[in-house]
């Protein structure tokens, strides 16, 4: 079941990136990315990826939040599309622990972002997490 649920995050974080640069309809996208990619947990990966669409506005609010000095523009679109995926799950979701969410994110964006990836993607999770708690 991990491995499924790492493969849906990718499709959903393929999907958002894909997003940003053409006009395309999402759930053709994600399943093309899923056969992609392999075996995800479809239901798992739509849900997500609605969840995130529907609350985007929200979710660019609190990445922003925690990474003040890094407009959302700025960012490399891979980390930013992590981000908002991770955001969703962290703040909306319900169904895994904060430490897998943000481990997951942060395997995702080393493996698909630029050097730095990984670090910058910690650190705004991080924050975002533990301003949940309190």
């Amino acid at each position: 079941m991990a491995r499924k649920r790492h493969l849906s995050r990718i499709a959903v974080m393929q999907v958002l990136f894909e997003r940003e640069n053409h006009e395309l309809d999402i759930e053709k996208a994600l399943i093309r990315d899923a056969r992609e990619l392999g075996d995800i947990d479809e239901s798992f990966a739509v849900s997500l990826l609605a969840g995130v669409m529907g609350k985007e506005q929200k979710l660019k609010e609190i990445v922003q939040a925690d990474a003040p000095q890094w407009s959302l523009d700025r960012m490399d679109p891979i980390s930013r599309c992590t981000l908002l995926m991770a955001a969703y799950e962290l703040v909306f979701g319900n169904d895994a622990p904060p430490a897998v969410v943000m481990n997951e994110a942060i395997e995702i964006a080393k493996e698909y972002g630029t050097e730095e990836s990984g670090k910058f993607v910690n650190g705004v999770l991080n924050a975002i997490a533990h301003r949940k708690k309190k």
